[in-house]
C-alpha cells in the first residue's frame, strides 16, 4: 500500500470555500497547506503600495520588474498561518476588498503567473501539501495525486464572503462582495494565461448545500484512497 506523501491540488471559483476545506484537510493529515491567492494577493498589495496597481489601472511593466526582488512565504501560527511579503506579516491587508478588486488584473499578467506558478512548484518539491487556487491541478501540479475542483452558487460564495469580512470588522456590503465575486468569475474564466478550468481528471463538489463536516468526511476519503490510506 502506498504511504508516500502526495500532492493534493483544490482548484475553485472564488469564495467558494476552497481555501477552508484545503486548510482542514491539510491539517487532519499532517500536510502543509499553501494557499496559492494569498501569494496574488500579496504581489497585488506590493503593486498597489508601489503605485502600480490602482483606480487608473496597473503598469505591467513596472509590476513585472518586482517580481525578481519579491519573496512570498507562509508562517505557522496559533489556529492557522499568515502570509508573509518580503518578510512582513501581510495577512489582513491582503484580504481586504481594495486588494479583492485588484488582484484579477494583476494576476492576468502572464509574468505574474509564470513567477508565482515557479514559487509554487518550489514548495511542493517535498510534497505531502494542500495546495488551493485556480490553475493548480491544471497548470501548477498537473500530476498531482488528487485533484478537487469546489463550487457554488455566486449568491452563495458572497454570502460566505461577506460574512468573513464582517467577522474580520471589514466594512463592505453584500453587493459589493457580489459584484467582486462574479467580476472575479468572468476574469479567471477567460484570461488567456492559464483560465480557471477544471481539469479533466478532478473530482468535481459542488458544496451549496455541504457542512464543514461533510465537506472534511469526503474530501478525508478522496485523500485516503488517492494516497493508498
Amino acid at each position: 500500500m502506498n504511504q508516500d506523501p502526495i500532492i493534493v491540488a483544490i482548484d475553485g471559483y472564488s469564495s467558494s470555500g476552497k481555501s477552508t476545506m484545503a486548510k482542514r484537510l491539510a491539517a487532519a493529515v499532517g500536510y502543509r497547506y499553501v494557499d496559492s491567492g494569498a501569494m496574488y494577493r500579496a504581489i497585488t498589495l506590493k503593486a498597489m503600495r508601489t503605485g502600480l496597481a490602482g483606480a487608473s489601472g496597473v503598469d505591467e511593466a513596472g509590476i513585472v520588474a518586482l517580481l525578481p526582488t519579491t519573496t512570498i512565504d507562509f508562517r505557522p501560527v496559533e489556529g492557522g498561518q499568515v502570509t508573509l511579503l518580503d518578510g512582513e506579516d501581510v495577512e489582513r491587508e491582503i484580504r481586504s476588498m481594495e486588494v479583492s478588486n485588484m488582484v484579477s488584473p494583476v494576476s492576468v499578467i502572464p509574468a505574474v503567473r509564470h513567477a508565482l506558478t515557479a514559487m509554487q512548484q518550489a514548495f511542493g518539491k517535498s510534497r505531502g501539501i494542500v495546495m488551493d487556487g485556480r490553475d493548480i491541478g491544471t497548470t501548477v501540479f498537473p500530476d498531482a495525486e488528487l485533484k478537487v475542483f469546489v463550487d457554488a452558487a455566486p449568491e452563495t460564495r458572497a454570502e460566505r464572503r461577506f460574512k468573513e469580512l464582517t467577522a474580520k470588522g471589514v466594512v463592505t456590503t453584500y453587493e459589493a462582495v457580489l459584484a467582486n465575486v462574479t467580476e472575479r468569475d468572468e476574469i479567471d474564466r477567460t484570461r488567456k494565461e492559464s483560465p480557471l478550468r477544471c481539469a479533466d481528471d478532478a473530482v468535481k463538489i459542488d458544496n451549496s448545500g455541504m457542512t464543514l463536516e461533510e465537506q472534511d468526511a469526503l474530501l478525508l476519503k478522496l485523500f485516503n484512497d488517492a494516497a493508498g490510506r
